[in-house]
């Protein structure tokens, strides 16, 4: 396993004897939990095109992702998983960026999940105020509670609610298809738009909704066989796209009403709920089940998210690159605890936000380019050890392995473009967070250097990693890359109708101002990729750049 034989925790984590069906539930409840989220697709993309892009995203973007995370994941399991990986192919400035990046979105997904849970509550009871925040901390601290007993635990609480779910859905699936009347295919997309805004309007949710498979390998090393995770990560790859198919499908046909499907749990919204209260005896008692397993959905989601997203931090403290306080275990459960404290507190706090619109927009593509260095990590590790034991393999020549997993590369970016100009330009300013913090961590802790300086060379002048330099030129070049595509494409895209809808969800014509700022980003990206060239000609050696 190359370098990931050195980097398993100083700090011994324990292990748990756990089943696979357990992970599949984690899985499922990590990257879907039901189909809370779809109803949003609908009415923007159309009927048809939503269950395309449900068909379709899972062969180029989820399917990839859960194979690179079987392929790696059996071949090299380890605690912090793809952070790991990417590490030990791309070097440790890159695999610093993945772990930072996907901490930084997990800590707000956690926050995410428990707003959503308050929001369903609040629509249900009328609690609101002072109460409704009491409710999302006790939330919190249950899950804070059973996170800190071991991932055992945890593991049980997604499997009973995770079953909870599936049996919702699958009931909404047979009462919808037994009372079809409508072609759930029509209309294919929103008439009188663009396929292009279409797409556009489902690609970047469908591309959420079929994340995450990478998750559960942060915790290979809590696992007293870790083989089961690359297992059960094919298996949940169909059951996650069927529970999403299947209900949609369903629902479409039987209750239509495309146009006005929207999230909620009350009588008053057309969605999956409406399925069972408008065809089942007892009808609004169907739309209060629904939205007591909502609210479990959403809890489920946090639980697992507290699990496995927190275990990336713990690992990048053992490598140096974090607080060295995070890196402790419980003695009794041996569970890395301060992680899940400090997620804890982050929830807490981002609570208390009343739009959580800012917050998003700085997350999505964070997710997207570590996704995006797994993808080119696989490819890399396919080449740089071939002869790697691989118990799980993806089949197939050279040439379909990279063709695979570079196109899930392109949808990635595609479905960064088509998210809107605000989710761009806040996460351009987002992505620099990685470089700043990597440069300040490696200064003051050490990074791999401190546990083997052989293996991990300092620069002597830098203080960094040697080729780093090399490294920070290769971020800015795809800052200005990035920057470039956005500042032409976002305009023609959004350009008719960007101003007034920025001026009604911001408040203020921020339109313009939001392509001045990525035209800046791509100017900055453009000076700091010809400085830390040159300064690398000037102090690094000449093979240092290389991966």
């Amino acid at each position: 396993m190359g370098d990931l034989n050195t980097a398993n925790p100083t700090v011994e984590v324990k292990k748990y004897d756990v089943k696979t069906r357990t992970i599949v539930f984690m899985i499922f409840c990590i990257c879907a939990a039901g189909c809370y989220g779809i109803e949003g697709m609908i009415p923007s993309s159309g009927p048809g095109l939503t269950l395309l892009l449900l068909m379709i995203i899972p062969f180029v973007w989820g399917l990839p992702m859960a194979l690179a995370s079987a392929e790696l994941g059996a071949a090299k399991p380890v605690e912090g998983g793809y952070y790991k990986w990417i590490q030990e192919s791309l070097g440790e400035f890159w695999g610093f960026q993945a772990g930072w990046w996907k901490s930084i979105a997990n800590y707000i997904d956690g926050s995410v999940y428990v707003v959503l849970a308050g929001t369903y509550f609040s629509i249900m009871t009328g609690v609101s105020g002072p109460l409704l925040y009491l409710f999302k901390v006790a939330l919190i601290l249950v899950f804070v509670w059973i996170n800190l007993r071991g991932i055992k635990e945890s593991g049980k609480v997604g499997n009973a609610i995770g079953i909870i779910i599936l049996a919702m859905f699958a009931l909404i699936a047979v009462v919808g298809f037994a009372n079809a009347k409508y072609n759930p295919f029509e209309p294919l997309s929103v008439p009188g738009e663009s396929w292009l805004t279409s797409i556009g309007g489902g690609l970047a949710i469908g591309i959420w909704l079929y994340s995450g498979y990478e998750a559960m390998s942060a915790i290979s090393g809590e696992v007293k066989d870790p083989r089961i995770i690359p297992r059960a990560t094919l298996i949940a790859v169909p059951m996650i796209a069927l529970s999403y198919i299947l209900p949609t499908a369903a629902g479409l046909a039987s209750v239509g009403q495309w146009e006005n499907w929207q999230e909620g749990v009350d009588g008053t919204v057309v969605g999956y709920g409406t399925v069972l209260s408008q065809f089942l005896a007892g009808g609004g008692i169907w739309i209060i089940a629904f939205g007591i397993v909502a609210i479990l959905a959403q809890c489920s989601i946090y639980n697992s998210w507290m699990t496995a997203g927190t275990r990336v931090l713990f690992a990048m403290s053992d490598d140096n690159l974090a607080p060295k306080f995070i890196h402790k275990v419980n003695k009794k459960y041996g569970v890395p605890y301060i992680p899940v404290i400090i997620m804890a507190g982050v929830n807490m706090a981002l609570c208390l936000v009343e739009s959580f619109t800012i917050i998003l927009v700085t997350e999505v593509l964070l997710i997207i380019a570590m996704q995006c260095l797994l993808f080119i990590t696989m490819m890399v590790t396919r080449k740089k050890e071939p002869g790697l034991n691989r118990p799980i393999r993806v089949p197939g020549p050279k040439a379909f392995i990279y063709v695979f997993f570079t196109i899930p590369i392109f949808v990635g970016v595609a479905g960064y473009l088509l998210n809107g100009t605000d989710y761009f330009f806040g996460g351009l300013i987002a992505l620099i967070s990685g470089p700043i913090m990597y440069f300040v961590f490696k200064r003051v802790y050490g990074g791999l250097a401190v546990s083997d300086p052989g293996k991990h060379p300092v620069n002597p002048i830098t203080k960094l990693a040697s080729g780093d330099m090399f490294r920070y030129a290769g971020f800015f070049l795809i800052l200005l890359a990035l920057g470039v595509m956005g500042g032409l494409f976002l305009p023609f895209y959004e350009g008719s109708w960007g101003p007034e809808y920025y001026l009604d969800v911001y408040g203020a014509d921020v339109f313009q101002m939001m392509i001045n700022g990525i035209w800046a980003l791509a100017g900055i990206g453009a000076i700091g990729a010809v400085c830390f060239f040159f300064v690398g000609r000037k102090l690094e050696k000449p093979e240092a750049g290389r991966l």
